[in-house]
C-alpha cells in the first residue's frame, strides 16, 4: 500500500515553471531539430512513431483486430489491422495518422504547462512498452528502445531541469514535427510524386473528399494543434505582467 501511495505522490508532483529562457531555447532546439535537414531525419523517426501508434490506437478505438506494426530505417512505417476497408472505422483509423503527432503533441503541452512532467514521462513510458508489444520487425523495436530509454533515463535519473527540458522539448518537437510530414505529403502530390498509397489517398478512395481535401485538413489541423500548444507553453501571463 505504500508503495502505491508512493507513486501516486510521484505521479501527482507538479514541477515549477523553468525560466523563460529555457522555455526559449527548448523552442529554438525544437525548431531546428525539425527545419535542419540532417536533424529532420532522425526528428521524423519520432513523428513515425506517434503517426504509426495514432493508426493503433485508432484500430483498437473502432474495435479493429490490430495485428502488427513496422518502422523503418527510412522514417516510414506501416500499421495493419484487419476489419472493413470502408465505413466510419476503417476512414477514422487513416485520419489518425496524421493528426496523432499534433494530438499527443497538446497532450504534452497541456501536461507539462501544468508542471505535470513526471506524469507526461510515465504516459509516454506506458505507451511506448505496449506499441512495443505489436512492433513486428527488428528495426521498429529497437527504435522504440532507444526512446523508451532516453525517456526512462529523463523519468528515474534526471533532475527537475532534465525532466522540465524532456517535457518543453519532446511537446515542442511532437507539435512541430506534426507540421512537417503533411507539408511534405502535399509538395510529393504537386510535383506528381504522390504513390497513391498514402493516408489522403486511402480516405479519398473511402470517402466522397478527395485527397487535396484531406491534406488540407491535415495542415489545418496540424498547423492549429502547434499554434495551439505554443501558447499553452509560453509563459505569456508572465511576460503580460512583466511589462
Amino acid at each position: 500500500m505504500e508503495s502505491i501511495e508512493t507513486l501516486v505522490d510521484t505521479l501527482a508532483q507538479t514541477q515549477a515553471a523553468p525560466p523563460v529562457w529555457v522555455v526559449l531555447a527548448c523552442l529554438a532546439a525544437a525548431a531546428a531539430a525539425v527545419l535542419y535537414a540532417p536533424a529532420w531525419r532522425w526528428t521524423r523517426g519520432l513523428v513515425t512513431i506517434a503517426h504509426e501508434g495514432g493508426h493503433a490506437l485508432m484500430a483498437v478505438l473502432m474495435r479493429r483486430r490490430l495485428t502488427g506494426i513496422r518502422l523503418h530505417a527510412d522514417t516510414s512505417g506501416l500499421t495493419f489491422s484487419r476489419g472493413r476497408p470502408t465505413g466510419f472505422g476503417a476512414a477514422m483509423t487513416l485520419v489518425a495518422g496524421y493528426t496523432a503527432p499534433a494530438a499527443l503533441g497538446l497532450v504534452a503541452a497541456a501536461l507539462t504547462g501544468a508542471g505535470r512532467i513526471v506524469l507526461l514521462l510515465w504516459i509516454t513510458l506506458v505507451l511506448l512498452a505496449v506499441m512495443l508489444v505489436f512492433i513486428r520487425n527488428w528495426y521498429g523495436a529497437l527504435a522504440l528502445l532507444v526512446v523508451g530509454a532516453g525517456v526512462f533515463a529523463a523519468t528515474w535519473y534526471g533532475n527537475a531541469i532534465v525532466q522540465t527540458v524532456a517535457g518543453y522539448l519532446g511537446a515542442w518537437l511532437l507539435l512541430l514535427g506534426a507540421v512537417k510530414p503533411v507539408m511534405e505529403l502535399g509538395s510529393r502530390r504537386r510535383g506528381g510524386r504522390g504513390s497513391g498509397q498514402s493516408d489522403a489517398d486511402q480516405l479519398a478512395g473511402i470517402t466522397p473528399l478527395p485527397a487535396g481535401g484531406w491534406i488540407f485538413l491535415f495542415t489545418l489541423a496540424t498547423i492549429g494543434a502547434a499554434v495551439w500548444g505554443t501558447f499553452m507553453l509560453l509563459p505569456l501571463a508572465e511576460w503580460l505582467d512583466g511589462l
